[in-house]
């Protein structure tokens, strides 16, 4: 077992929230890959070892739902969590993202104490 750091991809086309949820992992210890893309996303996940997915709903060229379905369905990384992060409030969005296979849904504006709990309740600390 070597000591690699965990590895999350995080999923977000807003530069801003990308940028502040990639200071506060990295701040944590977490290892990064960025998307600001379905299509980015997708070639990250088929290739790149990860511990844990943070994806937004409302992207350019796949959505949330179609990535996390095409994860679920992959043949790498097929177990891995996914939390989606969204700005979308209604009951049928969340509901939604579980049934294609998320496994924690965190409503935007995001506070960083909230992102790194649900982060380490899934894959542990750094």
């Amino acid at each position: 077992m070597g000591n690699e750091k965990k590895r999350i991809l995080v999923i977000e086309d807003n530069e801003i929230l990308l940028g502040t949820m990639q200071f506060v992992l990295v701040r944590e210890g977490y290892d990064l890959l960025l998307a600001k893309s379905g299509k980015e996303a997708l070639a990250l996940v088929s290739d790149e070892t990860i511990d844990l997915v943070i994806t937004d709903l409302a992207l350019p060229f796949a959505n949330g739902y179609e990535i996390i379905d095409r994860i679920r369905k992959g043949n790498t990384n097929n177990q891995v969590p996914v939390i989606i992060i969204s700005g979308y409030r209604d009951d049928n969005s969340i509901v939604e993202g579980f049934e294609v296979g998320a496994n924690d849904y965190i409503k935007k504006p995001i506070a960083p104490s909230e992102l790194i709990s649900r982060v380490r309740l899934r894959i542990g600390h750094a």
